[in-house]
């Protein structure tokens, strides 16, 4: 895999990229297709794959369980560090498409750099507070003068933080102090030896710190974060004239994985391993697959409604005008836009009615009938 590296600070990144793509590529990331009508796709993964999630249940499952085939789609990947990034190397041509925080694609559009969103996927919020058990720390309001462990002070998670304590009525930049930690054991260590009194991270992150033997106590979200978008296809503008077919396709395929993966994790998780082996770290499959398939179900979870059966879903990658406007207010709340962008700017959902053309049952039966 090729490795797109980190850029700068975001505002001067998007920037750039507004005064890059003003002069036109044409490249669109090298997608081409072939005599048979077989479309290749460069998807730039916003991080490195160390661990089960969106590209694990759409690229993975489709590539191991034959839709992407079906749908006469070719992929091949690289990695960035971070969604801004990876919506560099899709505004500069290096890539088709890739899977980015709404925020960022927010960010982005503000800046004039002509990416659009054109199906979601993580449609629960995916962030929480997590103390130890005894801590008194109790809800939001309790966190005048702590230390909040955040990913980064870029991260999603230093944005959801501040949010969070202004929502609670405090200043994120004088009632608290954000120190980065990382996630997994580093994070752990952190809350676990004091150095931070409360965790700020994505749910699937908790899981894995979870599966080695440790508890956590998690504080309620207000409501006022339910609806907000995070995970979401997004391209170059130009390609949704220029790709619209192959982009239905690829949607489809995705969303097949997608409901694959939510009925048979395991199976999800071992096409993983079979595209993604570095996840495996040299460990056997057979000693992984339970803690990883637990990980990888928390992440689904998110990514998919928080009700029903897996064989209900229906309108795989719809966002409501109501879930945009939240994620636009969020964004500006947080300090990744300053003014509110129109949605008719950044999310085109034209493509979901073809994309969601596709027989649920069959990939439910196929998924239930996986081995594991």
């Amino acid at each position: 895999m090729k490795q797109i590296l980190r850029l700068g600070c975001t505002a001067a990144l998007l920037t750039a990229l507004a005064a890059t793509t003003a002069c036109g590529s044409d490249e669109g990331g090298g997608g081409s297709e072939g005599d048979d009508g077989t479309a290749s796709f460069e998807f730039a993964i916003a991080s490195a794959v160390i661990g089960p999630k969106e590209e694990v249940a759409t690229y993975a499952v489709g590539q191991e369980q034959g839709f992407l085939d079906e749908e006469r789609i070719e992929i091949s990947t690289s990695n960035a560090d971070g969604s801004v990034a990876a919506l560099q190397a899709v505004a500069s041509g290096s890539a088709d498409i890739t899977a980015a925080d709404a925020g960022a694609i927010l960010a982005a559009r503000e800046s004039g750099v002509p990416v659009v969103a054109i199906g979601g996927l993580v449609q629960n919020w995916p962030w929480v507070m997590a103390v130890p058990p005894e801590s008194d720390i109790a809800s939001a309001a309790d966190l005048e003068g702590k230390r909040i462990g955040v990913i980064s002070l870029a991260s999603g998670s230093a944005m959801y933080a501040r949010s969070l304590v202004a929502n609670a009525g405090l200043d994120p930049e004088r009632d608290v102090e954000l120190l980065p930690v990382g996630v997994g054991a580093q994070a752990a260590t952190a809350l676990a030896d004091g150095q931070v009194d409360v965790l700020a991270l994505y749910t699937q992150a908790y899981t894995t710190i979870e599966n080695t033997g440790t508890t956590y106590r998690y504080l309620d979200n207000p409501e006022e974060f339910d609806g907000i978008r995070s995970i979401t296809f997004a391209v170059r503008e130009d390609a949704l004239e220029s790709r619209r077919d192959e982009l239905v396709r690829f949607l489809r395929a995705s969303y097949r994985s997608m409901l694959f993966s939510a009925v048979n994790p395991e199976a999800a998780v071992r096409d993983g391993y079979a595209v993604f082996p570095q996840m495996l770290a040299g460990a056997d499959p057979d000693e992984r697959i339970e803690d990883d398939a637990r990980t990888f179900a928390t992440w689904m979870a998110s990514a998919t409604p928080a009700t029903g059966e897996p064989e209900d879903f229906a309108d795989w990658g719809a966002i409501s005008e109501e879930e945009w406007t939240k994620t636009v207010d969020f964004a500006r709340e947080s300090g990744q836009i300053s003014e509110d962008v129109e949605i008719d700017d950044v999310w085109d959902g034209s493509l979901l009615a073809e994309a969601n053309d596709f027989d649920p049952a069959a990939v439910v039966t196929l998924a239930r009938e996986s081995a594991d």
